[in-house]
């Protein structure tokens, strides 16, 4: 009796564990009707800085939300962003993050901030040396979806805005003003 058991449950055990992992994927228009970006934000940030000797590497980035349009809960959602300076081919850089994981989105519902930075970007000596830098043009981010196996869905093209944010510190000591020490009145005998 256990043998026979033992030929029985084990294949129907096997069965349901490879069936329950053969889920189809979904399709390019299923993923693209179950979501929307709102809140979508391009610009500029500070991937390296140094003061001296001057450094200033900026790359794009950037940050939005993911809407849930669908009737189901979603959960699973990877991004991926690519950057290229505007009519050219090759790729400035690009992001990939597995954003979405455990927690579903519920319907109607929204995500939090998604923030994607590109991994390579512009370098100059200081903010100011951007506004005449000549590697300093245009980009476009493109923005792909993929869920539980789907390929790469496009969810659109964006123009990333001029805008840096980032502010150089204070040198060290500038803009302080020097107080004299205090002298203690003398003693008289």
């Amino acid at each position: 009796m256990v043998k026979m058991a033992r030929y029985f449950y084990i294949p129907a055990l096997m069965l349901v564990i490879f069936l329950s992992g053969c889920t189809r994927p979904p399709s390019p228009e299923e993923l693209r009707s179950s979501i929307e970006i709102v809140d979508m934000e391009t610009k500029w940030v500070a991937k390296a800085y140094q003061p001296w000797p001057p450094k200033l590497v900026l790359v794009p980035c950037i940050s939005f939300r993911v809407k849930n349009v669908s009737s189901k809960p979603i959960n699973y959602l990877n991004f991926n962003a690519i950057f290229k300076f505007k009519g050219e081919t090759e790729n400035l850089g690009d992001a990939f993050l597995a954003a979405i994981r455990k927690e579903p989105i519920m319907p109607g519902q929204v995500s939090d901030v998604i923030t994607m930075k590109s991994n390579y970007g512009v370098e100059g000596k200081s903010l100011a040396t951007f506004k005449d830098n000549p590697y300093w043009k245009p980009v476009v981010v493109r923005l792909f979806v993929q869920s539980k196996g789907s390929i790469h869905v496009p969810l659109g093209e964006w123009d990333v805005s001029r805008t840096i944010d980032f502010k150089e510190p204070e040198p060290v000591g500038m803009g302080e003003v020097k107080k004299e020490p205090e002298t203690k009145p003398e003693k008289k005998k």
